[in-house]
């Protein structure tokens, strides 16, 4: 197969360079040949070796799999010429401006392999796929829908084999194109994977703690679309920590969930507003609210599809008693959603806690979270979904259901989109996320696309404007936030936003910002400047920079956000990141100036071994923390890995006592079948 098409910077123009594709198969493993022929093998550029590392800054080469062809649910692949190995699954085709990301999860690894070469023609890679690792139906003889990208980077070019408009991505599966004649083999898939760990804390005046323990995780595939997942002593020691955040606001932080077994198929147990109405969040699930872990005893899942349309997912886990912190727990989460023609859906959802014994010594706590939601796809570009959902809770009786609809169309030159959200006063998803309480919600959005063939070094405008805003259930208007941007792209990468923000804020009652710093009750009108900056990330230097000058709660507020990034070659990569706020309250003298920063810093001696550093700081608790993690993967979700972490809060002196943490976990995944 060839024949690419440019989706930018010349959308609907032939690539530049060719690009030739193969396809074949044995009876266990699916191969994907593609030969990236280039006229300037000196010009291939090459960012980053490590798994899962961006592909966009550097050239690359990644496809969709579409094994049901229900045009909502794929599994991508991808690497570049040094041989990075790039999966991600992707549900509820996770593409268009108004997706914000929630269907596709770079978090899911399966096992597979690549090998790539650079040569006089350009480069050339050969993908390694065992059919066990993917998911598809019983029939003898399959149609697959497959889309296949190729990244040029020297000349900022996006091509596909399928043409895809510029307001979509290679997640945009009701545009790809269809293989047919597969013979795909029932395969019996059974693996089984043990670890062990030993772990050791001391610092902070307490005595040296050694922890030693084992554990293990099996996947059956009960059938080619059916799989089943169990787990014992579950342990997340290898997943890197959560990065320092600012609450600049009342309202909660989210922190995204990052352990790998809560990550596959997440999507397909997703329901709600990501990030603000979240009916299953697994983060409740072994972690205390403190951000410490809750020992996991055992869990399974039975996720996948049955059928041709119907997608099925069913969890349960069984968190330890915590002394003190949380009683021995019982998690179950129900899914089930049947898709239909044009993108369209329908689903329900159930999700329980049951509290073997209490804290307190009353009797055992439950809650309970209802659900139905649905989609409907409009013609090719418009899509209307929402959701009903109700909260059972001792104690909490009426006004204790949670709604939403949204409307959106994603045109090649328009994208619009509008919602409604009404979250009740006693709704309580415990093991879900809400952002706030007892609300409702406006959204409206719109944003232009706009390309002239005569702009010789501009490629893109997009003006938009874009408004949200919160009501309490007391009428209260709690946040207005409008925001007119306009965001100027260049061919080369070079990127600006300039915008202004109109906010409003409605405080309820006090409440304290930082020690001393107290906002008061009442109304706060502000504007504020938005600008934002990006550099070319192919280059081994670049630079990020966002800022917001303007009103803040009646004050003033200057935020500035910068981000440096350097890399030499493909095997180390560096980021700066610093937020630096100085915030003037009225009728308070004082400034209040808080700084959070973090260095990471990657150094991959080939795709499967690395080492990573991440430091933090965060002066307004006075906090330095560390993170060392040395990886050698043996499979995708297997291998040796040795973390150090080290903590320093109250004083960021020289003397201060430390709180260290070893830890070294060795996992080995064996393929019965295999």
């Amino acid at each position: 197969m060839s024949g690419f098409w440019q989706q930018r910077p010349g959308e609907g123009a032939p690539s530049t360079q060719q690009t030739d594709v193969y396809i074949g198969y044995t009876d266990t493993t699916l191969y994907i040949g593609v030969v990236a022929y280039d006229d300037n093998p000196a010009g291939i550029i090459v960012a980053d070796s490590r798994r899962d590392a961006s592909l966009d800054n550097g050239d690359s080469f990644s496809f969709i799999i579409d094994a049901f062809r229900d045009q909502q649910n794929g599994f991508v692949f991808g690497t570049n010429p040094v041989g990075i190995e790039y999966d991600a699954q992707v549900s509820k085709e996770a593409s268009g401006a108004m997706s914000r990301g929630a269907g596709f999860n770079l978090n899911w690894d399966t096992n597979w392999q690549v090998a790539t070469k650079i040569g006089e023609y350009g480069w050339s890679a050969e993908f390694e796929i065992p059919f066990k690792s993917l998911r598809f139906g019983n029939a003898d003889v399959q149609s697959w829908g497959f889309n296949f990208k190729r990244t040029i980077r020297r000349n900022n070019e996006v091509a596909y084999w399928a043409p895809i408009s510029r307001q979509y991505s290679l997640s945009r599966l009701a545009d790809a194109g269809r293989v047919g004649n597969i013979s795909a083999p029932r395969q019996r898939n059974l693996k089984i994977t043990p670890y062990g760990l030993a772990k050791e804390r001391n610092g902070n005046r307490i005595e040296s703690l050694s922890e030693q323990e084992l554990g293990f995780d099996i996947k059956y595939s009960v059938t080619p679309s059916l799989t089943l997942d169990m787990t014992y002593n579950t342990d997340f020691a290898q997943v890197e920590v959560d990065e320092f955040q600012i609450n600049l606001d009342r309202f909660s932080l989210f922190l995204p969930e990052q352990r790998p077994f809560f990550l596959e198929n997440a999507g397909q147990f997703s329901v709600g507003v990501s990030r603000e109405v979240e009916l299953f969040f697994s983060r409740r699930i072994g972690i205390a609210s403190d951000g410490s872990q809750i020992p996991i005893k055992a869990g399974a899942r039975l996720s996948g599809k049955v059928g041709e349309a119907t997608n099925l997912g069913l969890l349960h886990m069984q968190a330890d008693e915590v002394p003190g912190i949380a009683p021995q727990t019982d998690f179950s989460v129900a899914r089930v959603s049947q898709e239909f023609d044009n993108r369209s859906s329908l689903g329900f959802l159930l999700v329980n806690k049951e509290e073997n014994g209490s804290l307190d010594g009353g009797p055992d706590h439950y809650n309970r979270t209802y659900s139905v939601d649905g989609q409907l796809g409009l013609g090719d570009d418009g899509l209307l979904s929402g959701f009903f959902a109700k909260t059972d809770t001792p104690g909490l009786n009426g006004d204790d259901t949670a709604l939403h609809l949204s409307a959106a169309a994603d045109t090649q030159e328009w994208s619009y989109s509008a919602s409604f959200t009404e979250v009740g006063k006693n709704f309580n998803p415990e093991v879900g996320f809400l952002q706030r309480t007892d609300f409702q919600r406006g959204w409206l959005f719109a944003l232009k696309r706009w390309r002239d063939p005569s702009w010789k070094h501009l490629l893109e405008l997009r003006p938009h404007i874009a408004y949200r805003g919160y009501w309490g259930g007391d009428g209260l208007h709690e946040t207005g936030f409008l925001h007119i941007d306009n965001h100027w792209e260049w061919k080369s990468g070079f990127e600006i936003h300039t915008g202004v923000n109109l906010l409003h804020e409605g405080v309820r009652e006090d409440f304290e910002l930082a020690p001393g710093q107290v906002v008061e009750a009442g109304d706060y009108d502000d504007e504020e400047l938005q600008l934002v900056l990006m550099t070319d990330d192919s280059q081994p230097l670049s630079f990020n920079m966002t800022a917001k000058i303007g009103g803040f709660f009646g004050g003033d507020r200057t935020q500035l956000t910068p981000s440096l990034r350097y890399r030499i070659g493909e095997t180390f990569n560096a980021r700066l990141g610093w937020t630096y706020n100085e915030i003037q309250r009225p009728n308070n003298p004082e400034k209040l100036e808080i700084n959070v920063g973090s260095l990471r810093m990657t150094y991959s001696f080939n795709p499967k071994v690395s080492l990573q550093a991440l430091v933090q700081y965060n002066d307004a608790t006075d906090v330095v923390a560390s993170n060392i993690r040395f990886a050698w993967l043996t499979s995708a979700d297997a291998g040796f890995y040795l973390v150090y972490n080290e903590t320093r809060d109250d004083d960021v002196g020289l003397f201060t006592e430390k709180r260290r943490e070893w830890i070294l976990k060795f996992s080995h995944t064996f393929d019965v079948f295999n």
